[in-house]
């Protein structure tokens, strides 16, 4: 899901490898940018493909799925609608191939990803897991090697175009930082965002966003100095020049800003003891 700042953060990338393979689900919108955005990973031809995310059901973008085939297992970024609705659909058109997934609730047919997972690839393809909660408490990256070419698929931790809400009370703003600061070690690489376009190096877009949270906690400060002292108040003036229909999902990110600037200050925003 999209944030407020709608560039993307770095430079966008080239042509994708030969080994990855977008599909976009038909479902685009404020907080799914251009829609879906499901990748396939193919070692070579004819050997078992890796689905990440298939996105919404829909019969026709599963369909496109399927006929990447023959496909080995599926896995999930994290737990949002609109990245595993179509999973136990896309798991019974696959003939029982396994979705893979942080969350138990959205495993099918195999067992949950655990930071002690091995190599989710395969066929000199290796995919490992890199663990990034913070969006959601169950967001998880993929690291992608095949040869001397390297991605990282970054579900919504990382978007093509402009910044991730942190999903509170799931989300966890000190979590996301610690996830980005991850992210930023992986300078050079490509990102493969869950949304949006493919950027050119992950690290920076990592550096972008570290940059940009902190910018936001600072106006966030300035806010509640002012006088503001609900997430609603501090959205009405952080959030002054975006669209009123949008307030409810940048009051997500606030209220985890607010949970993380009551834990550094070893106090707790009134609002949030009542939700």
């Amino acid at each position: 899901m999209s944030g407020h700042f709608t560039a993307p953060a770095t430079a966008l990338a080239g042509a994708l490898p030969g080994w990855v393979t977008l599909l976009r689900a038909p479902n685009p919108g404020p907080m799914t940018l251009t829609g879906t955005n499901t990748w396939v990973l193919r070692a070579a031809p004819g050997k078992p493909a890796v689905v990440i995310d298939p996105g919404p059901v829909d019969e026709t973008h599963l369909a496109a799925i399927v006929a990447q085939g023959p496909i080995g297992h599926v896995l999930i970024t994290h737990g949002h609608p609109d990245h595993t609705e179509g999973s136990a659909r896309l798991h019974d058109l696959l003939g029982g191939a396994p979705v893979h997934a942080a969350d138990p609730a959205h495993t099918i047919g195999g067992t949950p990803l655990t930071s002690s997972t091995g190599d989710l690839g395969g066929d000199a393809l290796e995919i490992r897991l890199l663990d990034t909660p913070g969006h959601t408490a169950d967001s998880v990256c993929f690291l992608a090697t095949y040869g001397d070419e390297r991605v990282v698929l970054t579900g919504d931790t990382i978007l093509g175009r402009g910044t991730a809400v942190v999903a509170h009370p799931d989300g966890h703003l000190g979590d996301y930082l610690d996830s980005l600061e991850l992210l930023s070690t992986y300078a050079g690489i490509p990102a493969l965002p869950g949304h949006g376009p493919a950027l050119a190096d992950c690290g920076a877009a990592a550096e972008f966003y570290l940059a940009h949270r902190r910018a936001r906690l600072d106006q966030v400060r300035a806010a509640l100095d002012a006088g503001a002292r609900t997430a609603a108040e501090v959205v009405a003036v952080v959030y002054a020049d975006v669209d009123r229909s949008l307030w409810w999902a940048a009051q997500w990110s606030v209220r985890a800003q607010l949970a993380y600037l009551g834990r550094e200050s070893g106090t707790t925003d009134p609002e949030l003891e009542q939700t």
